[in-house]
């Protein structure tokens, strides 16, 4: 049991330094990543397509990786915005890692970009536990997927940096209780922001955006309690495991003796170039 656990914290020890070179590496190139994680059919893919047209519609240079089981549906979706989009299948894998990003950023990041937009696999279980490197972690829930979602996956919620709240033009049909889920999110991320949203209405459409340039331009997200008590690295790892629901089991490609990074992450290529 031992040797399983001490597993579980090489792969994440190591997805925490592949992050944080991620991280620096395309901050010197004036990058920026935003996380988002959801459950399937949240409704994020049609509300992450409203705010890039919105970024197109206002000069901001932005790019979207969209990650699923199988299937290149979403990305067809995005690409209508027509900004870049890439499509990662995992081929069962249940969330994405830092390596795995930077090796699909590589090659492809137009120069430019200022933000990337990461839609996570749909699942609030396994990303929870994973840093990509992003400067702002988004966790997103339609009003049908029921008040306690926030208290059933305390780890995503808890490590939000903003909450987003999708479907609401629907909320009255599902007899969604606005205050009881502000409550939720309030007890497990105390004075995280809750943005309302309908992809459909465009109601709360630009305000991902706004948060997201925001962090872009350096100012400090909301940070999570949980965070906190992790002061010493980013707002995820070991704090991820110590929260019910986290998702530490090593899969297959886990190899905690390879110390390879992808190129992306680990090389000097990007802080070498500057945006133009």
């Amino acid at each position: 049991m031992c040797r399983v656990v001490d597993l579980q914290q090489a792969v994440l020890a190591k997805n925490e330094v592949a992050a944080h070179a991620l991280r620096t590496g395309l901050a010197a190139r004036g990058t920026t990543v935003v996380n988002l994680l959801s459950s399937p059919g949240s409704g994020k893919t049609a509300l992450l397509e409203r705010e890039l047209l919105l970024a197109r519609e206002r000069g901001v240079p932005v790019a979207a990786l969209t990650a699923d089981l199988a299937t290149e549906n979403d990305a067809r979706r995005l690409a209508r915005s027509g900004v870049p989009v890439k499509q990662v299948l995992t081929d069962g894998l249940c969330h994405l890692e830092a390596d795995m990003l930077g090796r699909h950023l590589e090659g492809w990041l137009p120069q430019t970009t200022r933000l990337v937009f990461v839609e996570n696999v749909g699942n609030l279980v396994c990303p929870a536990s994973y840093d990509l490197g992003e400067s702002l972690r988004v966790v997103l829930a339609s009003v049908a997927e029921g008040e306690d979602k926030p208290l059933k996956y305390p780890t995503a919620f808890g490590l939000a940096q903003l909450v987003v709240v999708t479907k609401t033009d629907i909320a009255d049909a599902v007899g969604f209780d606005e205050p009881a889920f502000r409550a939720h999110v309030e007890q497990v991320n105390p004075g995280v922001e809750v943005v309302l949203t309908s992809a459909r209405r465009g109601e709360g459409v630009g305000v991902l955006l706004d948060r997201a340039m925001a962090a872009a331009d350096g100012e400090p997200a909301h940070e999570p309690v949980m965070g906190r008590q992790n002061r010493g690295h980013h707002h995820h790892g070991d704090v991820s495991r110590q929260m019910n629901g986290s998702h530490t089991h090593p899969h297959p490609h886990d190899r905690a003796d390879d110390p390879g990074q992808s190129g992306y992450a680990a090389s000097a290529g990007l802080a070498a170039q500057p945006r133009a």
